[in-house]
């Protein structure tokens, strides 16, 4: 085996590559599959059988070795996915014990991990009856309409608070209830309902977000964080001014929502139907049967060999929240398709993700990939690394990946998230340089009467004649 294809672990244990994977190694792991502050040890004593923290695992692979799982070995040897099938061909098996510790890792990645443990014990209290003799509501349905009420009509958490004592007070003494809206909303975070909040430059810069999540002031424009300063807040030196920040971006994390469709057994059925519910006809009914992701699987075949793993479509598009045209205001929000499920499901409104809500009032532009930043760090991670993952139907653990296939917009829309301008004398993003554009200098306009790309010569000479004939009329 030569250099290049060579695992870091099999280099001796006391060089600098050794060490430099073992760190790499440490910082994923506990980026993806670490369940508090402790993940299984990999090294060849411990072999996955004990949790431990960072440090401690770092000594254990420096001094006992490192054993590679089976499913994850030709991803830390692998350079890149165009390398794919080059490197299955010419890997070979590390030991003869290979098989037996791949049946020992199944059987002890069968049932829930540590993160669906807690999702379904927090389900199963949930269905708990609000009160004694309560059929129509649980506990956690009557938090969830609650949260909803609440929403839907606008209320502050004081409103929230006054109508829960009321509830106390009507319903029997020993009715479950939430003692504030703070309390609900902790039940719902755990459900992997809840959102980010990240202060945002408001001449759309940068984010305050990862390095410079501490900033005061733009390091592109040098625009303040804060809509007024620190001295104009407070008077009172002793207490701590309260800042408001000019802009703030709303990130609805994706990670546990797409854990959250494989720990329902129905739902986690559907998100294989493209590969065994699929009806493989010839006829374009799913994106599954387009030429697209025919290629993709061909390009990424270990992506493509485990149907668990997710593919999704970006949408976008600003709207008005205000419901009035006197105002001019601009949101976007981001939304996530996913494709795994069958037509039938995928477009419904419980099925589309809410991932970001870029804050108006202005069209965020060429700067929309500011705002994207955490989303694509995830989806980046799912990618690469992936999460590990219960699965309801079968009662087994996966490693989900996750790619990004497609996007949806309009026209406006999809010169923010290509890049290319959709305007001016090369304004169509397939014909790129060989559009046929005209300039009218008195209009100072483009126009693009003699494109006809996909006509014959014939059919698209007689349409620019008759367009020029009506034109002198």
């Amino acid at each position: 085996m030569d250099k290049g294809n060579k695992g870091w672990w099999e280099f001796p244990r006391w060089s600098d590559v050794y060490e430099q994977g073992t760190d790499e190694y440490i910082e994923k792991a506990f980026a993806t599959r670490c369940q508090g502050n402790q993940i299984s040890c990999p090294c060849c004593t411990c072999h996955y059988r004990y949790w431990y923290d960072r440090n401690d695992v770092r000594d254990h692979i420096i001094c006992n070795g490192f054993v590679p799982r089976n499913d994850e070995s030709f991803h830390l040897r692998r350079m890149s996915p165009e390398r794919e099938a080059e490197d299955l061909q010419h890997d070979e098996p590390s030991n003869v014990n290979d098989g037996i510790e791949e049946l020992l890792y199944n059987a002890l990645r069968e049932g829930p991990n540590e993160e669906a443990k807690k999702f379904l014990n927090l389900i199963e209290e949930g269905q708990q009856e609000l009160y004694s003799g309560c059929k129509k509501m649980s506990r956690l349905a009557f938090t969830i309409r609650l949260y909803i009420y609440k929403c839907d009509y606008k209320l502050p958490d004081v409103a929230i608070a006054g109508l829960l004592e009321f509830f106390k007070e009507v319903l029997p003494d020993d009715a479950m209830l939430p003692t504030s809206m703070h309390e609900a909303k902790k039940v719902l975070k755990l459900l992997g309902l809840d959102y980010k909040k990240i202060d945002a430059c408001p001449n759309d810069c940068m984010l305050y977000w990862a390095e410079h999540a501490n900033a005061t002031s733009c390091h592109v424009c040098g625009t303040s964080r804060w809509k007024s300063k620190e001295s104009d807040q407070n008077d009172n030196s002793n207490e701590k001014p309260r800042r408001i920040p000019s802009k703030v971006l709303r990130y609805f994390p994706i990670k546990k929502r797409l854990q959250r469709l494989y720990m329902c057994a129905e739902t986690a059925s559907y998100m294989t139907w493209h590969k065994y519910g699929r009806e493989n006809d010839g006829l374009l009914r799913h994106p599954a049967d387009g030429q697209a992701w025919i290629n993709f699987d061909k390009k990424y075949p270990s992506f493509s060999n485990e149907p668990r793993n997710v593919r999704l479509a970006l949408a976008t598009d600003g709207f008005n929240p205000f419901q009035t045209m006197s105002i001019v205001h601009s949101t976007w929000p981001v939304i996530l398709v996913n494709y795994n499920l069958p037509p039938w499901l995928a477009t419904k409104s419980e099925f589309l993700m809410l991932s970001l809500l870029i804050p108006g009032p202005l069209s965020p532009g060429n700067s929309i990939d500011v705002y994207l930043q955490p989303l694509m760090k995830d989806v980046d991670d799912l990618w690469q690394f992936g999460l590990e993952t219960y699965d309801a139907s079968t009662n087994t653990r996966f490693d989900m990946h996750v790619a990004l296939l497609s996007t949806i917009s309009d026209f406006p829309g999809y010169a923010m998230l290509s890049g290319w301008s959709t305007k001016g004398k090369f304004a169509c993003p397939c014909c790129h340089y060989e559009v046929d554009s005209v300039y009218l200098k008195y209009s100072h306009k483009f126009c693009y009467m003699s494109h006809r790309k996909w006509l014959d010569s014939i059919t698209r000479g007689g349409i620019i004649r008759g367009a020029s004939m009506d034109i002198l009329s």
